[in-house]
This record gives structure tokens, C-alpha cells and sequence, in this order.
């Protein structure tokens, strides 16, 4: 099976296709460097050339607060470059997995949402992922849509090296602690993409590590299992304003996953612990 995945150089694509060469797969990663996602014309000549069966679409336009300012260019890589690799896939017949986010929710009420539950993003990034998502299924009758949260990987920035970094400087942090989610390890989530993808149980699925947390939780279990000792203030999101508006709710539910036959991750608590070993050899 030949795979295609784009966004090599973010922290999902580039897991992917480090798994995706583990387990034997020929496998094709571009990153901004090697294809424009916004350049139609550009995006049919380089699918076609690689003729795919498999397009895993991991690129987009992620900067939360700078997508209010820069909305032309969001719009632009998360719903037409969506578009065109949509468009390309179906062109050469091959399967497509398109990864969304947990912001196409507004955020209410406390209870996980579900693939069916309805769709009301508060800010712009999450607007044009549910666009993105939107061009996919007007385009293709069969598709993979994974909607996924707070994402850590070895590949680039995120929450944990963030926290990490900060704990060389500080010995009290304060943190949002009403934004609630559930973190989601690259490493672990990869082996997933790959199994769902070779099958055609197609559809919606929310994939994030088990359990659910808040940012202020998440930094305090990242210290102590890092054995760092820092004092985490919880504080509620009016005290820390961002440019682009954050869900209070990020909780998923899971169940699709199992009642279509496939293993839930491990819990987000098991996947720091791997993430920071990892983390570690990597300092050696």
C-alpha cells in the first residue's frame, strides 16, 4: 500500500510516516517545502505522480490566536488545500483520511461530545477545519474524518515541552484550569490512523488518549512525573485572554471507536509517561 501523507514537517506527519515506514508501507511526506497545498494545479500534478491508495491529510493551518488576524491564509490551507487533496484523491481513486479538531464544538455543557452531536465553532480555526471537513464529504461519498486534541509529539512545539521549558525559570506557573480535554500522544495515535485506514469503515471517529483533563491537571501531572518541583496555580480562562476564544469543553467520546472494532488509546497519564522516556533518550 502506498501512502501520501502531508504536513511531514507538524508533529502528526511527521509520526505517521516514521510508523507508516516501520510497518513496511512505501510512503511519500511533504511538508511546505516539497508541495504548496494551496497551489490547485500543484496538487494534482504531485498526487497524480505519486498515485496514492492512501492520502493522510495531517497539514494546517494550527496558530489559533494568529487564524483571527490571518484569515485569508487559514481559509486558504485548511479549506481549499483541503479541497484540492480531496478532489486529487478522488481523481486517482485513492482512500482519504482528513484530520479535523475538537474545535468544530462550541465548547458547552460538560458531557463528551459525539461524531453526531452538532457542530458551532467559536473561533476561526476551528470554522475552517469544519469546513475542511465539509469540502471532504461534498467531494468523496466515502471518507475518514479524525477529529483530534492537544496533540504532543516528538516533531516541533507543544503544551508539555512548553511546560518543561518553563520550569527551568519558574517555580510557580499559573494555568487555565475550566478548559477541559483530553491530550492526545502522536506516537499513539499514529499506530491508529494506520489500522482505521486500512480498512473501509468509513466516517467520523474522535481519537485522543483515554481521560479527561484540564490544562492546569495536565501541567501538574507533567512536573511530577518529570519530577520537577513547580507550584501550578489553576486559574479560570478570563484570567489569561487569548486573541481567538477557547472551548470550555473539549471532551470526545470515544465509543465509536470500539463499537467499530478498534482498541482505545492509552490513557493520557500512560502516554506522558512514554512521551517524557522518549523525551529523555532523545537528551542522551
Amino acid at each position: 500500500m502506498k501512502l501520501f501523507v502531508t504536513g511531514y514537517a507538524g508533529q502528526l506527519g511527521y509520526d505517521v510516516v516514521q510508523e507508516g515506514l516501520k510497518q513496511g508501507f512505501e510512503i511519500h511526506g511533504s511538508g511546505r517545502d516539497q508541495l504548496d497545498i494551496t497551489n490547485e494545479q500543484a496538487v494534482y500534478e504531485y498526487v497524480n505522480q505519486i498515485n496514492p491508495d492512501v492520502i493522510i491529510h495531517c497539514a494546517a493551518y494550527t496558530a489559533v490566536d494568529k487564524a483571527e488576524d490571518n484569515k485569508e491564509a487559514c481559509w486558504d490551507v485548511n479549506v481549499n488545500g483541503t479541497r484540492y487533496l480531496a478532489a486529487a484523491a478522488k481523481q486517482v481513486q485513492a482512500k482519504f483520511m482528513y484530520i479535523s479538531t475538537d474545535y468544530v464544538f462550541d465548547g458547552s455543557g460538560k458531557e463528551p461530545f459525539t461524531e453526531t452531536d452538532p457542530t458551532n465553532p467559536v473561533g476561526y480555526y476551528g470554522l475552517t477545519k469544519l469546513e475542511g471537513e465539509k469540502r471532504v464529504q461534498e467531494l468523496l461519498n466515502e471518507a475518514f474524518i479524525i477529529r483530534i486534541s492537544w496533540v504532543f509529539g516528538s516533531n516541533g512545539n507543544n503544551f508539555i515541552k512548553t511546560m518543561l521549558r518553563l520550569s527551568e525559570t519558574h517555580k510557580e506557573l499559573k494555568v487555565v484550569g475550566d478548559q477541559y480535554g483530553s491530550p492526545t500522544y502522536t506516537y499513539d495515535l499514529t499506530k491508529l490512523l494506520l489500522e482505521i485506514v486500512q480498512t473501509n469503515k468509513y466516517g467520523t471517529y474522535h481519537a485522543s488518549n483515554e481521560g479527561f483533563c484540564t490544562w492546569s491537571d495536565f501541567a501538574k501531572e507533567i512536573f511530577k512525573q518529570a519530577d520537577k518541583q513547580i507550584s501550578v496555580e489553576s486559574i479560570p480562562t478570563a484570567e489569561y485572554p487569548t486573541r481567538a476564544v477557547r472551548p470550555l469543553n473539549s471532551r470526545m467520546s470515544k465509543a465509536k471507536l470500539e463499537d467499530q472494532g478498534f482498541q482505545r488509546l492509552p490513557s493520557w497519564q500512560d502516554a506522558l509517561t512514554h512521551y517524557l522516556e522518549q523525551l529523555n533518550k532523545e537528551v542522551r
